[in-house]
């Protein structure tokens, strides 16, 4: 399972130093949380935050759009230098529209559903997709206690995704510590999300005990 640490949880007076920390410290994702106080309670980042990690790491930036509107951020996130975006089902009624847009900026091209949104929105979607993000917690906040029903959900996507001859990435994200990571991992999880477990302690440390999971 590979680990993508959240920048949400960063230092953000010192985000340079916080991303070559866990990129030092043998992260393979940086996961970076894109909220426009809309589509979810909170206000994060925009494209800019993306062109300025860029040049500063060479880890693929997995960027969660958590927005309204997803088709007209698609294009400007995919400039700033985004390797996957992935975008909420539950955001745009044109879901299908996206990814193909997506795939058309040269981006890979994920969806994310909410702990309330069924696996059936995927139906359609699935042979579409590089990755599916299954929010293990409600989306806006970080820090958040991870709800054990996801572990199901994430294991059906897998009997899914096994039972259909696809490949798509299956990636988790809220609530990620060792014991959470381990259930996940179990489940069928591909890439784990962990943002206040490895900032709010040692990171090397922090993803140590996540990358022993695996």
């Amino acid at each position: 399972m590979k680990i993508a640490p959240s920048i949400l949880s960063a230092d953000f007076a010192n985000l340079q130093r916080d991303v070559q920390l866990v990129e030092n410290a043998g992260a393979d994702l940086l996961h970076v949380d894109i909220m426009d106080g809309h589509f979810v309670p909170n206000l994060s980042f925009g494209p800019g935050i993306v062109s300025a990690l860029r040049p500063i790491t060479n880890l693929p930036l997995d960027v969660h759009l958590m927005v309204s509107d997803p088709e007209f951020w698609i294009p400007l996130f995919a400039q700033a230098g985004a390797d996957t975006l992935l975008v909420h089902v539950e955001a745009t009624p044109h879901i299908m529209r996206a990814i193909q847009q997506m795939h058309a900026h040269g981006v890979k091209a994920g969806v994310v559903l909410n702990p309330g949104t069924p696996l059936s929105a995927l139906e359609e979607l699935l042979p579409m997709l590089d990755q599916v993000l299954i929010m293990t917690v409600n989306p806006g906040f970080g820090g958040q206690q991870f709800l054990p029903a996801m572990a199901d959900k994430v294991a059906r996507l897998a009997k899914a995704r096994e039972a259909l001859g696809l490949h798509f990435a299956i990636e988790v994200d809220g609530g990620i510590n060792a014991k959470t990571g381990k259930i996940v991992l179990d489940a069928g999880a591909d890439i784990a999300v962990a943002g206040s477990y490895v900032y709010n302690g040692d990171p090397a440390t922090q993803l140590a005990t996540l990358q022993a999971l695996r």
